[in-house]
């Protein structure tokens, strides 16, 4: 372990970018509310047109779960549909581990609602579960629902980790694109179901959830970044070697300061070549935004990423975003200490420089394998003296106790750790370990602040 310590230094207060004005943000507690709420208004639907006296019997099951799982459609389009005051407020990557979650539930009720269906259909037409099944699939709607169901059951496998590895991300992408085909599919049988048909007021108030969702996926994933392609005018001004295998694209456009964007947060970049068009990989902005710049810095470790650092200056660029919400808004106290993990680094070193905090309670933590592996070295140093801020760079071995993430190693190097809020940006082995050193140290988890956007 080595410090860089720069407390000696006259700061000039806070950094211009961390002055743009911050877009709205809705919380995750209140996003929880109104989806718990749009859940129980569906479910009553189900209740709404239940025989009296009611019971909790196989049709009152099937119905429940088909309208909870058309319903949990909605929510995961628009959970997906990168609406900037969830991606500011919630964060994208929470966003996306619920997406996650909530697909497998979605499929979960899907399974329940046909298996219900099935068996309440051979109760009432006292007919054996094939027969049954065989009259349920010609029922008008349910055989093109039935075929919905079986392609989101395979887009569920594809989803499943091991399965997307083998596929590669471009793949993956294109399958689940398959997912708005299914949707499409299904929705006829929901209009068209006990529940809905025959109510006007229902299927009004169905079909607009459904058109919400889709509205907002349409709005911002494709004509607000077609949008922003057309007013600013994104392209590559230079390409600038940081490390080996590490590189710095410095990108040039108009009216920047338009978009709101914020140290800490990303954009899905694509660069309109011959092949590289095609994929838009997320990479944080690696120094404050300006009024004609965004620079991010990519690490070589596939084929896209190794294209990206032989971009030829003048390259197009499609940018989404900015999104994330690991920003300076997250901050609750007067103290931050940021942990990076090798190309980590990229969104720290632009917080390092913008936060709004007196250098004395901003120390940078930054694990490299040795010396050469440490990017932006220069600027981080100068940075320090700069702002009068803390730099401690852990070098060497990791089986080094030394360079350990325990409790103690990083209550020693920040001694007033347990007040300050952490932001960190590292690999999932070395985050998972810095979370439990400092869960030791007596850092709350609601302080530590982070977005993985791991494929």
């Amino acid at each position: 372990m080595s410090a860089f310590d720069g407390r000696s230094a006259v700061r000039d207060g806070r950094s211009a970018a961390a002055s743009a004005r911050p877009g709205r943000r809705m919380s995750p507690g209140a996003l929880l509310t109104l989806i718990g709420t749009g859940a129980a208004t569906a479910a009553a639907l189900g209740f709404i047109g239940a025989p009296t006296p009611m019971r909790l019997d196989i049709p009152l099951i099937a119905h429940l779960a088909g309208l909870l799982a058309g319903y949990g459609v909605v929510v995961m389009v628009a959970l997906m549909s990168r609406v900037p005051a969830l991606e500011r407020g919630v964060g994208a990557d929470r966003m996306a581990r619920w997406h996650g979650w909530g697909g497998r539930l979605v499929i979960a009720l899907i399974l329940i609602h046909g298996i219900a269906a099935t068996i309440g259909w051979m109760q009432l037409r006292g007919l054996d579960a094939l027969s049954a099944m065989v009259e349920v699939i010609g029922l008008p709607w349910i055989g093109a629902a039935t075929v919905a169901s079986v392609m989101l059951l395979g887009i569920g496998y594809a989803s499943m980790r091991a399965a997307r590895r083998k596929l590669g991300y471009e793949n993956w992408h294109l399958i689940h694109l398959a997912t708005y085909v299914a949707i499409g599919l299904s929705f006829p049988h929901e209009l068209a179901g006990p529940d809905l048909a025959g109510i006007p007021v229902f299927q009004v108030f169905w079909s607009l959830l459904y058109t919400i969702s889709f509205g907002l996926l349409l709005r911002y994933r494709v004509l607000e970044p077609l949008l922003q392609f057309l007013r600013h005018r994104m392209r590559v001004e230079r390409v600038v070697t940081e490390a080996d295998g590490v590189t710095s694209i410095v990108i040039r456009g108009r009216h920047l300061p338009e978009l709101q964007a914020e140290s800490g947060q990303f954009f899905r970049w694509r660069f309109l070549t011959r092949t590289g068009w095609r994929a838009a990989n997320p990479f944080s902005l690696s120094a404050p935004p300006s009024e004609h710049h965004l620079r991010l810095t990519v690490k070589a470790v596939g084929e896209s990423t190794r294209a990206i650092q032989t971009m030829k200056v003048g390259t197009r660029v499609f940018a989404e975003g900015p999104y994330g919400a690991m920003t300076e808004h997250r901050r609750t106290g007067s103290g931050v200490l940021l942990i990076a993990g090798g190309v980590g680094i990229t969104p720290m070193r632009a917080l390092f420089e913008s936060l709004d905090i007196d250098g004395d309670q901003l120390t940078l933590l930054y694990r490299a394998s040795n010396e050469a592996e440490i990017i932006f070295r220069d600027e981080l140093e100068e940075i320090a003296i700069h702002r009068g801020a803390h730099l401690i760079y852990v070098l060497g071995p990791s089986a080094d106790p030394a360079n350990a993430m325990s409790g103690r190693n990083l209550a020693g190097w920040v001694p007033d750790l347990a007040d300050r809020d952490v932001y960190m940006c590292a690999s999932p082995r070395f985050s998972e370990a810095a979370r439990a050193g400092l869960r030791e140290a007596g850092v709350s988890a609601s302080r530590v602040h982070q977005e993985e956007f791991a494929f």
